[in-house]
Formats: structure tokens, C-alpha cells, sequence
């Protein structure tokens, strides 16, 4: 049977453990509040950028933007956007378990040649990645501190100039779409080159033709509205995974607030059958010593 001392540090130790779980969930509370604003906000914005551009290429009969242009995917960049920190559950988990099963399954052929790479947008994904030997290209830690569409924009930038020296062929995005606090849904999106299929649903979505006036010239005003509307959606998805970490984090550290409050009422039972244990194991050497002393 357990010692009395040692179950009472039990106790100890997990009420402590539960303050910092308390804490954490509060903490991560008032983040996710600010974080779904930030990602409510964002996305009508982005759905009428894309709209707009997507009734702009309809009216040609063809796009002659550098990013929708298709090109065998020999070499292929997976963009994995993971937090800095742990303690959210299997939020990290299921973005590398994703990333990995596109890897192994559309992307099997150009894995075997060492043409993929991978650019981590948090440290945990990462991590985890060059831990399991695949080649991180480049990796953004602190991200998350401040996050700004600046900071975005340079990660942006430099995936756009990689695919317009041909140095890339084909780059995915692997995140978390944030649905409400308990439930983040891990998507895999193309980002280049542009997929025909938006443009298909956009234009089918909007039957009637927006007649817009253009200056200076429609090809000048895609080609500046489409770059910006890619790094737009990078941004759009490291929001989307800002808040789904939050979420995860405060359902994570909710459920293990209550896994130690029942731990340390089961600890008490435990303590309080120990101890009276160990005072009736000390009643009985009492009334032996008596006997004893009687029968002598």
C-alpha cells in the first residue's frame, strides 16, 4: 500500500498541475476570442478577391498569369503551418500525419527522386519533419508572436519567386480550418499553380457578368491582383490555423483541468483509505501489546 507522504505529494503535484491547465485555458480563452475575429473578418474579404479575379479571367479565353500556368510537378513544396507550442491536443499531430499521407500518396514518385521539400510555418511541424529526415526548406518560428500579414507577406514572396524561377513545380498548404472551439477540420489545398477549378466554380457561382470598367488593362490589373491575392490566402490559412490552435489548446487544457480534478479525488480516497489503514494497523498492535501484557 502506498505511504501516506508520498500520496499527499500526489495531491500537491496535481492541483498544482491543475492551477497551470486553469490558467492555460484562460489564457488560450481570451486569445481564441481575438484570433476568430481576426479570421471572421478575413474571409469575406478574400472570398470578393477572388470572385473579383475569377470574373476577370472568365472574360478571357484564356490566363496567361505565370501562377495559374501548369507544369509536370517535379519538384513539389509542402507548406505545413503547425504552432510554436505544444499542450493542444493532436492539433500538431494531424497537419504532419496529413502532410505525410499526401506525400505518400500523390506525391510518391517525386519523394523516391528527393524532390520534395517542406516550409514549416511553426516550430513543432518543423521539428517533427526534420526529425523524420525530410528536407525542410525553410522553417518561421515565432510567426504566432505578432502575428501580422507583413510577416506572412515574406513567406509569401518567397514561395511566388521559387515558383517563377521554375525552381518549384507545384506547392500545397496543409492546415487547420477553424469550425467553433471544439472542432478544427485539417485541409490540403493547392496554392500554385492556381487550380482552373476556382475559377470553374466562381464563374458558375455568379451567372451574371460584372461589367467592370478597367484601368489601365485587364492584363495589368490580374497580374497585380493575383500575387496579392495569393499571399491573401497563405495569410487566410495561418489565420485560420492561429485560431484553430487556440481552440485546441483550450479544449486540450479544459479536458485535463477535469482529468485532474478526478485524479485527485481518487488520490483522496486513496490517501483517506491509507490512513485508515495505518490507524487501525495501530489500534490492533495496541490491543496485542495489552493482551500481551495480560496474559503475562
Amino acid at each position: 500500500m502506498a505511504n501516506l507522504k508520498e500520496v499527499k505529494n500526489r495531491i500537491t503535484s496535481v492541483k498544482s498541475t491543475q492551477q497551470i491547465t486553469k490558467a492555460m485555458k484562460m489564457v488560450s480563452a481570451a486569445k481564441l476570442r481575438k484570433a476568430q475575429d481576426a479570421i471572421t473578418q478575413m474571409r469575406p474579404y478574400s472570398q470578393l478577391l477572388s470572385k473579383i479575379i475569377g470574373n476577370l479571367s472568365a472574360s478571357d479565353s484564356e490566363n496567361n498569369s505565370i501562377y495559374a500556368q501548369e507544369r509536370e510537378p517535379n519538384k513539389v513544396l509542402i507548406i505545413v503551418v503547425t504552432s510554436d507550442r505544444g499542450l493542444c491536443g493532436a492539433f500538431n499531430a494531424n497537419i504532419v500525419k496529413n502532410a505525410l499521407t499526401l506525400v505518400n500518396t500523390k506525391y510518391a514518385s517525386q519523394m523516391q527522386a528527393g524532390n520534395v521539400s517542406f516550409l514549416a510555418i511553426g516550430n513543432k511541424g518543423g521539428d517533427t519533419l526534420a526529425r523524420r529526415g525530410f528536407n525542410v526548406n525553410k522553417k518561421y518560428i515565432t510567426t504566432f508572436q505578432q502575428l501580422s500579414f507583413a510577416k506572412v507577406k515574406e513567406m509569401g514572396e518567397f514561395v511566388l519567386s521559387q515558383f517563377e524561377s521554375g525552381e518549384i513545380d507545384r506547392v500545397e498548404v496543409v492546415f487547420n480550418e477553424f469550425k467553433n472551439v471544439i472542432t478544427q477540420v485539417a485541409r490540403v489545398e493547392q496554392f500554385l499553380p492556381i487550380p482552373p477549378t476556382v475559377q470553374i466554380e466562381q464563374t458558375t457561382k455568379n451567372t451574371d457578368n460584372v461589367d467592370y470598367i478597367l484601368e489601365p488593362s485587364r492584363e495589368d490589373i490580374i497580374d497585380e491582383l493575383i500575387p496579392k491575392s495569393l499571399k491573401l490566402q497563405l495569410y487566410k490559412a495561418v489565420l485560420e490555423s492561429n485560431a484553430s490552435e487556440h481552440g485546441a489548446r483550450m479544449s486540450a487544457m479544459d479536458k485535463a483541468t477535469e482529468n485532474a480534478d478526478a485524479l485527485v479525488k481518487e488520490l483522496i480516497l486513496v490517501y483517506n483509505r491509507t490512513r485508515q489503514a495505518a490507524i487501525t494497523k495501530e489500534i490492533l498492535e495496541i490491543v496485542g501489546g495489552a493482551e500481551a501484557l495480560k496474559s503475562k
